[in-house]
């Protein structure tokens, strides 16, 4: 295992599958310490259609939880029908429901989308404002004991309980030495995070039915924040930086944070949150998330495809269009070959253009070819 994971994580090459579906109900968070894969459709959750069909998508991509909007009345009375037409399909990842500002009532009003849910996020930045906040809270935090469900307390950098900002801000004011206005924030966050997390244990939630996480779209901030969280907690903690951005930038922004904290054993599941392009692929995310972690050696989810980048003594583009073609040829086939072929996902190819390193490369891999590098 890389240095920084803790001794009790499973590598999951050397475990045996597991039932999607159940995961979440038992939620082992302190038995099984993988870092899984999610992600989140962006289509309105009332449309039983298109939303199945995104979360089809997402699963066969590799998302190993897909959160859905739950925010109207309509949102919640179709995820049981959500949930059903997936299952009849033989799709059973599990739904994560995102709750903002109304989520105690959908919660209390819609039993059967408690029930059919297998993970609730809350967000405590917006619950409930003064009085209302502590009793909307209780009221999402019995429905999840009720259903014995585990609850992700979602708290993000655009959404923060000004309540408790304020707080903080007047007692760093009286503060000998006070901190910066960013440091502040950065502690508003994990307080507003952890306050929350042990208010849900107080209310019956057991702590390994807890996941927090505290969003932020600064890579420094993210690093800050969850080494903050990861010493002060054993709360199992959802990693990713929110609104990263579009294409290279968003990808590079979320590794650049993500690897790091990986790297220490920070991260208990992860999203790269990426913008799409206008009617774009919403499985980008799920790859780039799984490339993260295999390219760290913490999660083997398909073959890895290992390709020179050129130079003047490959003038012939065959090795890249080669490269291409098998990369293509993997994704497409894995849903079915990680069922067929046990290991599968552990194996290298390498596709090479000459023979500098072509020959050496090729050795190493599983399945390797070394181009002469022109004609």
């Amino acid at each position: 295992m890389p240095p920084g994971i803790p001794t009790n994580c499973h590598d999951c090459r050397n475990s045996p599958p597991l039932d999607r579906g159940t995961y979440l109900a038992r939620c082992a968070w302190a038995v099984l310490h993988l870092s899984w894969c999610k992600s989140m459709t962006n289509t309105d959750t009332a449309d039983v259609g298109a939303t199945v069909q995104q979360v089809k998508a997402l699963a066969r991509a590799g998302s190993e939880l897909v959160r859905v909007t739950v925010n109207t009345e309509e949102a919640a009375a179709a995820v049981p029908q959500i949930r059903d037409q997936l299952a009849g399909l033989g799709v059973h990842v599990p739904l994560v429901g995102d709750f903002h500002f109304n989520g105690h009532k959908l919660l209390k009003g819609h039993p059967e989308c408690a029930e059919a849910l297998a993970k609730y996020r809350i967000n405590p930045g917006n619950v409930g404002r003064g009085s209302k906040r502590d009793p909307q809270f209780a009221e999402m935090i019995e429905v999840a004991c009720r259903n014995a469900k585990p609850v992700r307390i979602g708290v993000n950098w655009g959404s923060l309980d000004q309540d408790l900002l304020t707080r903080l801000m007047d007692e760093n004011s009286r503060a000998v030495e006070p901190l910066t206005a960013n440091q502040v924030m950065r502690e508003a966050l994990v307080v507003s995070a952890l306050e929350s997390a042990r208010r849900a244990e107080e209310l019956g939630l057991p702590a390994d039915h807890i996941v927090i996480s505290c969003k932020v779209s600064g890579v420094q901030d993210l690093i800050a924040v969850y080494r903050n969280l990861a010493a002060r907690c054993q709360y199992a903690l959802h990693l990713g930086l929110t609104e990263a951005g579009m294409g290279s930038k968003g990808i590079v922004a979320s590794t650049a944070g993500m690897s790091v904290l990986l790297q220490e054993g920070i991260g208990d599941t992860i999203r790269v949150s990426l913008t799409p392009q206008p009617n774009g692929d919403r499985t980008q995310e799920v790859i780039v998330a799984q490339e993260i972690l295999q390219t760290m050696g913490l999660r083997s989810f398909i073959p890895m495809v290992i390709a020179c980048p050129g130079c003047g003594r490959t003038t012939s583009t065959y090795f890249q269009e080669l490269a291409e073609k098998i990369q293509s040829h993997i994704r497409h086939q894995m849903p079915q070959w990680r069922n067929q072929y046990v290991g599968v996902e552990d194996m290298t190819v390498a596709v090479m253009g000459c023979v500098v390193n072509g020959p050496g490369e090729s050795k190493h891999a599983n399945i390797g070819i070394s181009l002469p590098g022109t004609g």
